[in-house]
């Protein structure tokens, strides 16, 4: 089997990188070669013993997404989008890299299937930011899309794109609604929501973060190892029993700000809780009001999706991942 991976270089893209070589299988097939691609170039998992082919390409860039798919990878793991706050920030970017990118991708494929019956699964990674306030909670699986930031507004968009082209038959695809994941390991991003991960990553180590939010914010959660979880899942799912619906809010967690600052001083104590600075930003405020409080998730629940249950335990798996298991 050969697996392509946009957006390789991400946080997300290498441990799905990692994982599948750990598992050297995929749907119970052999990985076989792995294709790494992003606009930096990514790194070869190095216990990796099949062929590697890292790239350094932008997919909106003219005849990118024809490169990539030339050697006909059997599986495309689609994660490659510039995040929230970015977006938001420059509305040309996010719908040349988020939107544009993303339909240069269908199209090459859709055009691929018309000359020789190319027909891959393609996993792509949307959003919890497809649903706008007002909100209910928790949102149930039938809730209408109404997007209330760039970067939504492309992921619903696209996310209609790939149910269209899997209904015409022209790869076999599935979306996966990301919660927001957290704890992110690495350095802060751009992402309006890297705060949910800033202020308890950075107080493990014994370092200041700040807070831009009201402790009554309330989002929905899960750990990379999840996130990880669901595209393998998603990958090797029968997508008879997922339906003409396509894409699907995974499961997670749904907690508040002070209940993450309540876990953190249950695993780490009062002295890691100290080092979280409140500093308003009104911008994020703004974002944030608009963000999804909890889903119902039955449909990705009963297809077989799982995610953490407290948020200590999104805490020890980023502490077993990142940290080597302690403080």
């Amino acid at each position: 089997m050969h697996v392509l991976i946009i957006g390789a270089a991400g946080m997300v893209g290498r441990k799905l990188a990692e994982r599948l070589t750990r598992d050297r299988t995929l749907d119970g097939r052999k990985v076989e070669a792995m294709t790494l691609v992003d606009v930096v170039t990514p790194e070869a998992p190095t216990a990796f013993t099949g062929k590697v082919s890292l790239q350094t390409l932008d997919l909106s860039d003219p005849g990118s997404a024809e490169t990539l798919i030339a050697s006909r990878p059997d599986v495309i793991f689609h994660l490659a989008a510039i995040v929230s706050g970015e977006a938001e920030l420059d509305f040309e970017k996010g719908y040349r890299i988020n939107l544009d990118g993303t339909r240069h991708l269908f199209e090459a494929i859709r055009l691929a299937h018309l000359a020789d019956g190319y027909r891959p699964r393609l996993v792509f990674t949307s959003s919890i930011a497809v649903v706008g306030a007002p909100l209910p909670y928790p949102i149930p699986d039938d809730f209408h899309t109404t997007p209330l930031t760039s970067y939504g507004t492309q992921k619903a968009i696209c996310e209609l794109l790939l149910s269209d082209y899997s209904r015409k038959g022209y790869f076999d695809g599935i979306g996966i609604r990301l919660p927001t994941v957290c704890i992110r390991p690495g350095k802060p991003n751009k992402a309006a929501s890297g705060f949910f991960s800033n202020i308890l990553r950075e107080p493990l180590v014994g370092q200041e973060a700040i807070l831009p939010v009201g402790e009554d914010v309330r989002h929905w959660h899960a750990s990379p190892r999840s996130a990880v979880g669901f595209l393998i899942h998603g990958a090797t799912i029968d997508l008879e029993k997922v339906g003409p619906r396509r894409n699907l809010s995974m499961p997670g967690l749904s907690a508040t700000v002070g209940e993450q600052i309540e876990a953190l001083r249950r695993v780490a104590g009062e002295k890691a809780v100290k080092l979280i600075r409140h500093e308003p930003d009104e911008m994020i405020m703004r974002i944030c009001a608009g963000w999804a409080p909890g889903f119902e998730a039955t449909r990705a629940r009963a297809l077989g999706f799982t995610a953490e249950s407290s948020f200590d335990e999104i805490i020890r798996v980023h502490i077993e991942d990142e940290l080597g298991g302690s403080l």
